[in-house]
């Protein structure tokens, strides 16, 4: 292997054993496979998960998938960067070690054994919630070893007038997995259960309140019958404590993506759409919508386009003076997705109301949709968007009813 150095656009230059063989990037957590070779630990973890089994450089079989912190790579690492400082290079901090197996397992069975005294079951769920954090790796090691079943047992079997503490430690990790549909039919068939999440939705504790709503939002995204997620929705108070939560200040922004997960969730179910109308969902979506990051703001406008299906839902968007401006001005802004839902919400709007469509057009609505037709978005928001336009043919403006110059795709036929 060549021992020079390459030059970098930054005008230094860096040492090729530096680099991981794999992304050619300065390595981070620089670790050994069994072969002798060294990578950059998250390269090395991609290259297996997506089935490969031999080491990159060598060609032989990795025969150990424990990979070892080359801890005197590193550290020259570290101090090259702090030497080359003035080029602008930041110091890469020391990783974290990954989960050890034998460590979570042990973990485990000390938070799931009741002739444990209290605190140390505590102390290890809170080992476990510090583990979880850190990585995806570290997830999915806590994973493997049954931490789910070990989880939702402490949760919903525990005295919560003796032990709050263990149920709300447990509820925080158990709120960062995906549940099996097998784990979530266990919760949504007993009712005891789903009233204790929706109850904790109403805790004093924010953060309490988001880690519930995370976790009715798993439970319902990995039920598939219907009947189940029917029985979560149901619920009178889940819509408006979801909707408190989806309210709650921007300054713990956590509240704001989980809220609109959970609501959408809720949304799925039909015959109880009506409850979120009712609980103040659509001022709480508009009102967030222009703060929603990308897949936060196409599941919001994926939930304003359900909620545009059913009367009640599209007479109070239709009464919200933001709601089409919104919309209009979204589409080919934010993502296809997002423009496909939000057309679908306008198509639904601009049926229900004439006063609508002379709203979006005088909003401009005719310009985005010539300019959606021709471009590269999804072919169900060009069919979206042909339908409007014929809708609203008869609210073109005069000028246009010859001439379309006037309009960035003037080659679009009208309908």
């Amino acid at each position: 292997m060549p021992v020079s150095l390459e030059p970098l656009d930054v005008g230094v230059q860096i040492p090729y054993h530096f680099r991981c063989p794999i992304s050619l990037e300065l390595m981070r957590d620089p670790v050994i496979v069994n072969t002798g070779q060294t990578y950059d630990r998250s390269s090395i973890e991609s290259w297996v998960a997506t089935g490969n089994t031999t080491c990159p450089v060598t060609r032989l079989p990795l025969t150990d998938f424990t990979f070892i912190p080359n801890h005197t790579l590193r550290r020259l690492i570290q101090d090259w960067c702090v030497a080359n400082r003035s080029y602008g290079i930041e110091r890469i901090p020391t990783p974290k070690q990954p989960a050890d197996p034998v460590t979570v397992r042990l973990l485990l069975t000390q938070a799931a054994s009741e002739s444990n005294p209290r605190h140390a079951r505590l102390s290890a769920l809170r080992r476990l919630r510090g583990l979880a954090r850190d990585s995806e790796h570290n997830r999915s090691v806590i994973s493997t070893h049954n931490a789910r079943d070990v989880l939702i047992g402490i949760l919903f079997s525990e005295s919560k007038a003796n032990s709050p503490e263990l149920n709300l430690e447990a509820l925080t990790i158990l709120s960062s997995f995906s549940l099996s549909e097998s784990e979530c039919v266990l919760v949504t068939l007993d009712p005891d259960r789903i009233s204790y999440i929706i109850s904790l939705l109403s805790h004093s504790s924010i953060e309490v309140r988001v880690n519930s709503a995370a976790l009715l939002e798993n439970i319902i995204a990995g039920t598939r019958s219907p009947e189940n997620r029917a029985e979560v929705s149901n619920r009178e108070e889940v819509f408006e404590r979801v909707i408190g939560i989806l309210n709650y200040p921007l300054t713990y922004p956590r509240a704001t993506k989980v809220g609109i997960k959970a609501l959408f969730a809720l949304c799925l179910v039909k015959q109880h759409r009506h409850k979120a109308v009712d609980a103040g969902a659509v001022d709480a979506i508009i009102n967030r919508l222009p703060d929603f990051e990308k897949c936060d703001a196409e599941r919001a406008l994926a939930t304003v386009e359900l909620l545009c299906r059913i009367p009640e839902g599209c007479a109070a968007f239709a009464s919200h003076a933001l709601t089409v401006p919104l919309l209009v001005k979204i589409i080919l802004k934010i993502s296809d997705r997002a423009t496909e839902y939000a057309a679908g919400a306008l198509l639904s709007l601009c049926t229900a109301a004439e006063r609508l469509q002379r709203e979006a057009v005088a909003t401009g609505l005719l310009t985005q949709l010539l300019l959606l037709v021709q471009s590269d978005c999804t072919e169900r928001a060009k069919r979206k968007a042909q339908m409007l336009l014929k809708l609203l043919r008869d609210s073109w403006p005069e000028k246009c009813a010859g001439n379309s110059d006037g309009f960035a795709c003037s080659d679009v036929v009208r309908f």
